[in-house]
């Protein structure tokens, strides 16, 4: 055999062990002779480079140095899952379901992993990319970091679509886990404190050679693409499964809610024999067409909920109360506590979110108070032990002024909490709002942090988001901690945020109650800043996603006049304030004004391909049939609902062809 056939022949069983060992439990080779092989295979690769392929047993060792993570677009966005905590939510979100979906109604139940999110796609069976949940639409690319995860596959088995993307979720198994930090503590450093934490930030190590070195696993859970042939998520499972990747066998596919609720009893119990952690049960409607005729919200699947096991709790006792101002001038009341351990971690501080939670839970300095993690991430204090409370203690008065600044605060009605009114000379509040501004979601500034903002703001150089673009590479050098290089990094990074487009603009300038996905309905309706500061609060309420508060709140902004000279100093610096002329032949297309639902199998395009049609061409689409909707596409195998409930308002049905021909 020759040296290049043997390469082939180590790299193919090579794979073939990391499959049995890493994804079936089961391997077939002592660890000695898989290292003897594949050292083997890595002399021999140096030998003939030109035979060492992208998914060879060697790439997994690591050796690329990453200092910063490229973003990419995801080719299908990356939703969060609603959430539920009662079994009361999971009867309501059927009853939702029963209303928008037609025929009997399956339901997958899977293990919800208590680790990282990822994205990984596939060309022709091999892994090409690796994407990070980031936010939904965008995220890092981690690419040379999984492929050091064994249980992902660089190869598929079988037969497989050309194109996919496949998710998953990085873990870190409670085994390799106490390893990790045994040796550790051998080598004098602080033990990791949580699995799911470490794992997280294990993705995100410049050096893939370290990552190489932790014991991460990867379980995937979910199939996108076109044409996959794939009818249902338990199919969706069974196919990952198949082409070489690890899919734990405990996800139950059941015929209704009560066996679903039978699922978490089993599970809330039986988790801590688990040798990894997970947090909850994550529930689909099982069937992929009904997933597609149910659809999405803004930010998550109608078709698919998160039911979270009940939060850890402790006591500890509450030392003091502190506030904070945020950039809106929000005042958050913060409970100062003994430390305690709490879901692996040291938790110090806890929200009591405002006056009225303080009144309800009576709770005063020295109590002895549970503490919990709200959703397993932030702390918040759940109740006071009165059978412990000291004598003589005295309930907490609230202040009535900014610790920071000494304002009068206010109290809006119909509004939980007190709020600072001075915006300007409020330091919290200047730092906060540049910090919204610079942040990734909005202007993305590269080498600017929490803490590089307040140091600008205290020496003077700033103080609104309009100044970032007056500052001097002149100005940043003698300040303490910012080195040339660093001051550079800055200016380049300021300079650069000029291409982020006008959603972003908008999104940064922190109106109050815009957050990312109505700064894009505004940004696309309206098409530029210019005439959204024109709008009414009629005209505002009109749009998608927008009610009374934030158009209200939105046209508040555009009167006040330190608002007006803000905006007008970002136009002369260069911000985009409108959408690109591209966006705007496709805002006035021949669908613009239209709002359109589609249901059904269609022939020439798949759905999401006539999703970006309606988009580009300027129309809506929208996912269940209102007076608004202006008619509804129709393929085959639509569900009954939709076409009784169109005929019912007398919404015009239309085919894919005459759709096709309105364009």
């Amino acid at each position: 055999m020759s040296d290049k056939e043997l390469i082939v022949q180590l790299q193919n069983e090579l794979n073939e062990h990391n499959y049995n060992y890493y994804v079936l439990d089961n391997p077939t080779i002592t660890d000695y002779d898989f290292d003897m092989k594949l050292k083997q295979l890595q002399i021999l690769e140096s030998q003939y480079p030109e035979l060492r392929k992208s998914n060879s047993p060697t790439q997994r060792v690591g050796g690329q140095i990453t200092k910063n993570f490229e973003t990419d677009f995801h080719t299908y966005p990356m939703y969060s899952l609603d959430n539920s905590y009662t079994k009361e939510d999971l009867y309501n979100w059927e009853s939702r379901l029963k209303k928008l979906s037609t025929g009997t109604i399956e339901y997958a139940c899977e293990l919800k992993y208590d680790g990282a999110s990822i994205s990984l796609t596939y060309k022709n069976g091999i892994l090409v990319k690796a994407l990070t949940r980031g936010d939904g639409i965008k995220g890092d690319n981690v690419t040379a970091n999984i492929k050091t995860i064994k249980s992902v596959p660089l190869k598929l088995k079988g037969e497989f679509p050309p194109l996919f993307d496949i998710r998953g979720e990085i873990i870190i198994p409670l085994s390799g886990f106490k390893i990790m930090n045994e040796e550790r503590k051998l080598n004098g450093n602080e033990p990791f404190k949580n699995p799911r934490n470490t794992a997280s930030g294990s993705i995100k190590i410049q050096d893939s050679r370290e990552v190489a070195k932790r014991p991460l696993e990867c379980f995937a859970f979910s199939i996108l693409g076109e044409n996959i042939n794939i009818d249902s998520q338990f199919q969706c499972l069974e196919k990952a499964r198949s082409w070489g990747f690890k899919v734990p066998k405990e996800a139950r596919c059941v015929g209704s809610i009560e066996q679903v609720i039978k699922f978490i009893n089993y599970w809330d119990k039986a988790r801590k024999k688990l040798p990894y952690e997970i947090d909850g049960i994550v529930v689909k409607v099982n069937d992929f067409v009904q997933q597609r005729e149910l659809g999405y919200t803004a930010k998550a699947p109608r078709w698919a909920m998160a039911y979270k096991f009940r939060a850890e709790q402790t006591s500890t006792k509450f030392n003091s109360i502190s506030y904070q101002i945020g950039r809106t001038g929000a005042v958050t009341p913060v409970a100062n506590l003994a430390p305690v351990e709490l879901g692996g971690t040291i938790v110090k501080r806890a929200s009591l979110h405002n006056e009225d939670q303080i009144r309800k839970l009576d709770i005063r300095i020295g109590d002895l108070v549970y503490v919990q993690k709200g959703g397993e991430i932030i702390p918040k204090i759940t109740g006071v032990d009165f059978s412990k409370r000291i004598t003589n203690t005295i309930p907490i008065n609230y202040i009535s002024k900014c610790p920071e600044c000494q304002s009068d605060l206010v109290r809006n009605n119909g509004e939980a909490q007190h709020y600072c009114p001075n915006t300007q000379g409020c330091h919290p509040q200047i730092v906060g709002r540049i910090e919204h501004f610079i942040s990734r979601k909005a202007m993305d500034i590269d080498g600017l942090g929490g803490e590089t903002v307040a140091l600008l703001v205290k020496a003077g150089l700033i103080f609104d988001i309009a100044d970032l673009y007056n500052i001097s590479f002149e100005s940043l050098v003698p300040l303490d901690r910012i080195a040339e290089k660093s001051a550079m990094n800055i200016i380049n990074g300021i300079e650069e945020s000029k291409k982020m487009p006008f959603e972003s603009v908008l999104f940064g300038l922190g109106i109050r109650y815009v957050g990312e996905t109505v700064a894009k309905n505004l940004a696309k309706y309206y098409g530029s800043i210019a005439l959204i500061s024109e709008a009414s609060i009629d005209d505002l309420e009109a749009i998608d996603e927008i009610g009374t508060k934030i158009a209200q709140s939105v046209h508040s902004f555009f009167r006040d006049e330190k608002n007006i000279r803000l905006v007008s100093r970002l136009h002369e610096y260069g911000l985009k304030l409108e959408l690109s002329d591209e966006y705007k032949i496709f805002k006035n297309g021949p669908l613009k004004g239209d709002r359109i639902v589609i249901s059904g199998v269609f022939e020439k395009f798949d759905r999401n391909e006539i999703r970006k049609l309606i988009e580009v061409n300027g129309g809506k689409l929208v996912s269940s049939i209102s007076a608004k909707t202006s008619y509804l596409v129709s393929g085959s195998n639509m569900g009954p609902s939709k076409r009784i409930k169109a005929e019912s308002l007398g919404i015009p049905i239309i085919t894919e062809q005459e759709f096709l021909e309105k364009l």
